[in-house]
């Protein structure tokens, strides 16, 4: 619902997509602005994301040949109810919209590069702890060296599970970080894509959920993964 504040009801939109330099005008000729994600996309090094790229393509090739397991690690949340990225609202005024927000059903998920699906859900924030149990036990599950292709999250690199870490080490973990803003080369990005991103919303509809409604969806799909729900790579 719209504040108080607000004594007509805004003109709405998801984006600034055919507004233009016209479009803008005439809309701040009417008391009106586009409120955006303030999330900008970020500029990467190229020359590191081109080396990293090599880089893997060649742990890719000792995967196929059993030299080595690879496995693509990332985390993420759903919500009960999507987020309003953006609104059109009166200059000078704040959009409002309330939304029952509940918990965030939170996945860590591992893909291996022949194609199995290893993942933990939890509702509550993921740790370093819960990322180190988690790395702790799909090695055992999967019993032979592992090497991660994950990015630089903090909880990747918290002080706190680094003697963990070590001793994983030793069992045959090894970690590899990604430059930034290169999400393009961890796979198991594109099941979070699949998912929820980028407004596809392929796999789940686009909708409010309780809890259980959103878990049941979620187990669904991550259950179904290589079967029912596929993924492909060029």
């Amino acid at each position: 619902m719209y504040g108080p504040s607000v004594e007509k009801p805004p003109v709405r939109g998801t984006g600034c997509t055919g507004v233009g330099v016209a479009g803008a005008k005439r809309l701040e000729r009417a008391g009106l602005c586009l409120e955006k994600d303030p999330a900008q996309p970020k500029k990467r090094d190229e020359a590191k994301f081109r080396g990293a790229q090599a880089e893997i393509e060649e742990l890719l090739e000792k995967s196929k040949r059993g030299e080595m397991g690879l496995t693509y690690l990332d985390e993420a949340g759903f919500a009960q109810a999507q987020p309003n990225r953006s609104a059109w609202t009166e200059t000078g005024e704040v959009h409002r919209i309330t939304a029952e927000r509940g918990k965030r059903l939170n996945v860590l998920a591992a893909l291996i590069s022949r194609g199995e699906l290893f993942t933990a859900k939890f509702w509550e924030t993921t740790t370093a702890a819960l990322l180190g149990g988690f790395l702790g036990l799909l090695l055992e599950s999967v019993g032979r060296p592992l090497t991660f292709i994950l990015d630089n999250a903090s909880i990747h690199q918290a002080k706190a599970i680094q003697p963990l870490l070590a001793l994983l080490k030793q069992k045959g973990l090894t970690l590899y970080f990604l430059p930034p803003d290169s999400p393009e080369l961890n796979r198991v990005e594109k099941l979070w894509h699949k998912m929820k991103y980028k407004m596809k919303y392929e796999w789940m509809a686009f909708k409010a959920r309780n809890a259980p409604t959103l878990q049941a969806n979620v187990d669904k799909i991550l259950g179904g993964f290589g079967s029912d729900y596929r993924m492909t790579f060029c």
